[in-house]
C-alpha cells in the first residue's frame, strides 16, 4: 500500500483491536508495511485471519487472534497467544467499539407521537442493557486490552497506545446518546491514561475520526436504495470539506502518533481527523 509517512516500526509488536473492522484493517496494513509485526485481535477469527493472508501476502508479519474486548479472561488468553506468537507488545491500537442499534433512538428531537408509537424508539424506550452494552464495547473494550497489552510496555520501559474515540466525544450527535458519551469516556480515559503513565516511558494518545461511511453506520447514512438520508445532508453540510472521510486518510495520523521520533514529546492528545467538522460552527 502506499503511505504518506514511512517511519520504522522494524522489531515492533503492533496489536490492533477491532483489526479487521474496515478502518482498523487500514491500520493493520499500514502497521505492517511499516515492518511490525501485527496482531489482529477480533471477535470473528476467520476475518482476522482473512486480513492476515492478505498482509503475508504482500510482504508483511501479521496473524489473526479471537478476543471478546469486554471479557478480561478472553483478552487475557489473547495476550498470552500474542506474546507466544511475537512477544511483548510495544504498540496497542484500541480500535474495537461501536454503536448498538438498541441504543439508538428513532427522533432527533423529543416527540409526545413518537412516544406514545409502539413501532417507534424515543428516548425513553431505550434500556439500560442497551446502554451497558454499548458502554462495555467502548470502555471496558479500552481498559481490559490497555490492563493486558500495557504491562508489556511497563515492563519494557516503552510502549505506545493509540485509542480510537470519535466526533461524538467533542459534541454528542443525536440519537445516539450512549455511544456519544461512551466516545467522551474514551477520550477522558485517554488522557487519564497519559498522565498514569507519563514516567514509564509510555505514551497514550487518540484519534477522533470525523465521518466515515462504513457497514456499522449505513442504516443512518443511507436508505435501502442507496440515497443519502436527510442525516447525511446534514453531516456534509456540517463538514467545511462536504465529503466523508476515506479509511486511508486516518493512516497518517496513527503513523505521526505511533511513531516516537515524530511525536515523543505528544501524549494526552485526541487528534480530529474529520475534514473540519469540529471547528466549524454552522454559521
Amino acid at each position: 500500500m502506499k503511505l504518506p509517512m514511512h517511519p520504522d516500526f522494524s522489531g515492533k509488536v503492533a496489536v490492533v483491536t477491532g483489526g479487521a473492522g474496515v478502518l482498523c484493517a487500514e491500520f493493520c496494513r499500514a502497521l505492517a508495511a511499516c515492518g511490525a509485526k501485527v496482531a489482529i485481535l477480533g471477535r470473528t477469527l476467520s476475518k482476522c485471519e482473512a486480513l492476515a493472508e492478505e498482509i503475508r501476502a504482500a510482504g508483511g508479519e501479521a496473524k489473526g487472534f479471537a478476543v471478546d474486548v469486554t471479557d478480561a479472561e478472553s483478552v487475557k488468553a489473547a495476550h498470552e497467544a500474542v506474546r507466544a506468537a511475537y512477544g511483548r507488545c510495544d504498540i496497542l491500537v484500541n480500535g474495537a467499539g461501536g454503536n448498538n442499534p438498541a441504543a439508538t433512538a428513532d427522533d432527533e428531537f423529543f416527540s409526545m407521537d413518537t412516544l406514545n408509537d409502539p413501532a417507534k424508539k424515543s428516548f425513553f424506550d431505550l434500556t439500560g442493557d442497551a446502554f451497558s452494552k454499548v458502554f462495555s464495547l467502548n470502555i471496558m473494550g479500552t481498559l481490559l486490552p490497555t490492563q493486558a497489552f500495557a504491562r508489556d510496555m511497563v515492563d519494557g520501559g516503552h510502549g505506545c497506545i493509540v485509542n480510537v474515540s470519535s466526533m461524538n466525544a467533542f459534541t454528542p450527535l443525536t440519537k445516539i446518546p450512549a455511544y456519544s458519551a461512551a466516545k467522551s469516556g474514551v477520550s477522558n480515559f485517554t488522557e487519564w491514561l497519559a498522565v498514569h503513565f507519563a514516567k514509564t516511558g509510555i505514551r497514550c494518545n487518540a484519534i477522533a475520526p470525523g465521518f466515515f461511511s462504513t457497514a456499522q453506520n449505513a442504516r443512518l447514512l443511507w436508505n435501502e436504495d442507496g440515497t443519502p438520508t436527510a442525516r447525511t445532508g446534514k453531516i456534509l453540510n456540517a463538514t467545511p470539506m462536504g465529503r466523508f472521510g476515506a479509511p486511508d486518510e486516518l493512516i497518517s495520523a496513527l503513523l505521526f502518533l505511533c511513531d516516537d521520533a515524530c511525536s515523543g514529546f505528544v501524549s494526552g492528545v485526541v487528534m480530529p481527523v474529520d475534514g473540519g467538522f469540529s471547528a466549524y460552527s454552522g454559521v
